[in-house]
């Protein structure tokens, strides 16, 4: 059936396909509305392409997100399918700016999946962060935690799969599965909010769990809005603002005109100097940080990976107890 509903070849290549996540998780895109061209139209409030260029579209969607005119991106929507461990959804849920209907274990069977992260993953408590974590696990400290979390989990879902089985309450059987355990929502978020999470959490500073949901949407959103993904990199994911402090400072560096850029002879600001001039040591640090050329990330989805529906759903139901009950 023909369709007058504006669609995009690479975001139809993977709708409805379904991408995997950690060991048990999956990311898809199960719908989307609109495409640069909605957020073009939006702002020029227009009611056809006419005779305008890509070029123009990219000028304008750049132009939008450079002075922080946010609204015309709320037009394009993204639909998600996710399963994610649940402190990662304790996480995501955070971000209150988007529809979600995630699945009630009062209602619904629970698949047994639990999430374990692997050695490369397993870390001590950063010293310097008190949300982070560092390098330098005994190997033996992660062998006794694995044999810890089967234990646990092992018993949780015994007790859970004994207790439907005795016909208690769903809503009551669930209640000690641990927050590794697998849950699943649909999240709808328009691109404006969409694009905001992913600042946040493809952040190196973010949970690296959740940053491995967050790169897989980020891949999908290249694929839905390419234009307005290439301008939230170039604005956002890696600008930095400047500070007054740092702007004067940068100025006994720098001259600036019309003609172009150019470093004063012989200038130099030395640490000493930035703190007398008010930056903190920490802000010094942050400064000299911003002033480094920044990695461009690669949130490229590897098409190699995806499954059908059908074979995601095969898989969580499998996982799903078999009580014997209706």
């Amino acid at each position: 059936m023909e369709t007058r509903r504006p669609t995009i070849p690479a975001a139809e290549e993977i709708l409805g396909r379904y991408f995997p996540v950690l060991d048990h998780g999956f990311v898809a895109l199960v719908d989307y509305m609109g495409s640069d061209e909605d957020v073009e139209r939006a702002a020029r409030v227009s009611y056809g392409a006419g005779t305008r260029k890509v070029s123009q579209t990219r000028g304008l969607v750049r132009y939008l997100r450079r002075h922080r005119h946010t609204t015309p991106s709320e037009m394009v929507e993204l639909k998600l399918h996710c399963a994610m461990p649940m402190f990662v959804a304790r996480q995501w849920i955070r971000h209150r700016t988007a529809s979600v209907n995630e699945l009630s274990a009062r209602y619904s069977l629970m698949p047994l999946l639990f999430y374990e992260p692997g050695a490369e993953q397993f870390a001590l408590q950063s010293r310097s962060n008190r949300q982070g974590r560092e390098t330098g696990a005994p190997e033996a400290v992660y062998r006794e935690a694995v044999e810890r979390w089967e234990r646990l989990r092992r018993d949780a879902g015994d007790t859970y799969r004994w207790l439907l089985e005795e016909d208690v309450a769903r809503e009551i059987a669930r209640i000690d599965l641990p927050v590794s355990t697998y849950t699943q929502w649909y999240w709808k978020i328009d691109l404006h909010n969409l694009l905001h999470f992913l600042s946040l959490r493809v952040d190196p500073r973010a949970q690296w769990e959740i940053q491995q949901f967050a790169r897989v949407i980020a891949g999908m959103v290249a694929r839905v809005a390419p234009l307005s993904y290439e301008a939230w990199i170039d604005y956002d994911l890696l600008a930095e603002p400047l500070t007054r402090v740092e702007r004067e400072i940068l100025g006994t560096l720098l001259d600036a005109d019309g003609n172009g850029i150019a470093a004063r002879d012989g200038a130099a600001v030395t640490t000493d100097a930035m703190k007398e001039a008010g930056l903190s040591a920490r802000e010094v640090r942050e400064l000299v940080d911003k002033l480094r050329a920044p990695e461009r990330p690669d949130f490229t989805l590897d098409l190699s990976t995806m499954v059908d529906a059908d074979t995601m759903a095969a898989k969580m139901y499998e996982a799903v107890p078999d009580t014997g009950l209706e």
